[in-house]
């Protein structure tokens, strides 16, 4: 029988079973309950049933690459509502923060704030990052379309901005 490498043998370990955004393509997405940029509280159920939703963790507000993702999507909204969808940003940023983002870059799409990152780490995206040698725990960038069912339909790891609105609609299209 052969044995594992430790390095074969430590991914697996790694990260608990779900842990992995991947993962959930095909299973029902997790439920969460959260704050959104105008202070309502909003849920899963709330976003999926009558669309098809299109979920982005991010980062941080104000930030170049979460500023230049959210204008993106502002900019796909039409397109993407034409799709079938809507779209929806999650990061740890409060309310109010998510509010300031809001109004400076006119976006035109709910940002939820989640502060304990309770979603970020059931969609399995809060992670250890690194950053110039410093290691921290922070939201990788990741999108998922979610079906009007609550089924994860796609997911998109470790998003590289330029250029990712229009994977999403992409997708979008060849779903229906």
């Amino acid at each position: 029988m052969p044995t594992k490498s430790k390095t074969e043998s430590s991914r697996k370990t790694a990260k608990p079973a779900g842990a992995d955004s991947t993962s959930l393509e095909g299973r029902k997405a997790p439920d969460f309950q959260l704050v959104d940029d105008r202070g309502r509280t909003v849920r899963l159920a709330d976003l999926t049933g009558s669309k098809d939703l299109v979920l982005y963790f991010y980062p941080k507000d104000m930030t170049p690459g979460c500023t230049t993702e959210a204008c993106a999507f502002r900019d796909s909204l039409e397109a993407i509502r034409r799709a079938g969808a809507q779209i929806v940003g999650v990061s740890g940023d409060s309310q109010a923060s998510h509010e300031k983002f809001r109004d400076k870059y006119d976006l035109n799409f709910p940002l939820l704030s989640d502060p304990d990152n309770r979603a970020a780490k059931a969609y399995g995206v809060y992670k250890k990052k690194s950053l110039y040698g410093r290691e921290f725990m922070g939201i990788e960038r990741t999108t998922f379309i979610i079906g009007k069912d609550g089924v994860v339909r796609k997911v998109f790891p470790k998003v590289k901005v330029a250029g990712h609105a229009e994977q999403v609609l992409a997708a979008l299209k060849e779903m229906d």
